[in-house]
């Protein structure tokens, strides 16, 4: 049976969302790890967009909307799904931020900005959905999981059922180069204690928590405690990274 993670403590009036894989979720401890990986994209996105009107599609939650919005003029979260859209709505809307349900593909509006994170790979027709993009914004901030990281050794794509193609460092540049006049990759990898963490596993340490049953008190403990200083972006080593993190200019 299948334990279902339900958002906690969230603010009164907001409708608190279930978690299914398809989206990640703050609020959700078992969920950080993954929550933290993506806001740490999102900051890093949000020192560089001071003033600028901002998009962002696939916005699920609408935390990345709301980090967005403390630097940005203006941003528009968009997510097709209700439920989302309605939490989000609820949650963070403010004066320089709104959320709007609809498909990524029917946005038109002009913006400075999109913010595109781990959806791409979600979608059935990248490349239509790619020049789009560049009618609607000079520059895109489009990010997607390293197929190598995610998936078994030798396999095509992991087991996550809304992924329809995970991308290699080389796949992703070639899907993403016809579009665009210059495309910067940047990759995320582990810091802090994370990294200690993939040391310690190369030396066995899943195999010792195991073996004294230490596994769930060590990781109810652990993954709570992550935090965005243990990611970190750089444009080296990109072919060992978690994700993928591209800017795209027209």
């Amino acid at each position: 049976m299948t334990e279902t993670y339900v958002q906690n403590d969230q603010p009164e009036g907001v409708p608190p969302l279930e978690l299914t894989g398809e989206r990640t979720l703050p609020d959700v401890p078992e969920e950080n790890y993954w929550y933290q990986r993506h806001l740490a994209v999102y900051q890093w996105i949000a020192t560089q967009v001071a003033g600028l009107t901002m998009v962002d599609l696939a916005c699920g939650e609408g935390y990345g909307s709301a980090v967005l919005a403390e630097t940005a003029a203006d941003v528009i979260g968009v997510d097709a799904n209700p439920e989302a859209f309605e939490h989000a709505r609820a949650k963070y809307s403010s004066d320089v931020l709104g959320f709007r349900r609809e498909l990524v593909e029917s946005f038109k509006d002009p913006r400075d900005a999109i913010v595109f994170l781990q959806t791409i790979e979600h979608i059935e027709d990248p490349d239509a959905l790619l020049a789009g993009f560049t009618k609607v914004a000079p520059v895109s901030f489009i990010s997607t999981p390293n197929l190598l990281t995610l998936a078994p050794e030798g396999a095509e794509k992991s087991d996550n059922p809304w992924h329809i193609k995970e991308y290699r460092l080389e796949e992703y540049r070639a899907l993403l180069e016809p579009h665009f006049s210059r495309v910067e990759i940047h990759g995320l990898s582990h810091t802090g204690k994370l990294r200690w963490h993939e040391h310690a596993l190369s030396l066995g340490w899943d195999r010792f928590h195991e073996s004294l049953g230490l596994t769930k008190p060590f990781y109810d403990w652990f993954t709570p405690a992550i935090n965005t200083d243990d990611f970190k972006l750089s444009n080296t080593n990109l072919e060992s990274a978690l994700d993928f993190i591209a800017v795209c200019h027209v």
